[in-house]
């Protein structure tokens, strides 16, 4: 069911100085900074030659991010996505073996305005996962 490992999503309290990190120190092409007010977060994507690190930060108080960046004020790994053919087929199978689907249960756009779904870290080993369409 699951495709290649599309990225990493780190939150980070400074988006600006992590993004500098990954540019400056490690030599990274990394994206302009994008809100994504349905999500509650501003994101910048690093890339790399065989998959993305996103980091994250909240867009507002009100952001889902918040909390996580609360209880670890220097910031952490905060999801991993995975890479489906078909959301709507991973989810009815997924749901059908007893995995909670987060939220409504209907994808979303996500960062690259593809559909995304995430999946309770409870049903997989305390990581929260991230589907996108792709």
């Amino acid at each position: 069911m699951i495709g290649r490992l599309n990225h990493v999503a780190i939150v980070v309290p400074d988006l600006v100085a992590a993004a500098a990190t990954y540019a400056d120190m490690l030599g990274a092409r990394v994206s302009a900074p994008v809100d994504l007010p349905a999500h509650g977060v501003t994101t910048v994507f690093v890339e790399l030659p065989n998959s993305k690190i996103e980091l994250l930060h909240p867009l507002d108080e009100d952001s889902p991010i918040q909390s996580f960046l609360d209880r670890h004020p220097s910031g952490g790994i905060h999801h991993i996505c995975y890479e489906v053919d078909d959301i709507y087929a991973a989810r009815d199978q997924l749901r059908d073996q007893g995995a909670r689907i987060l939220g409504d249960g209907e994808p979303k756009p996500g960062a690259h305005d593809k559909p995304v779904l995430f999946l309770h870290p409870k049903d997989f080993d305390g990581t929260l996962i991230e589907l996108e369409q792709v």
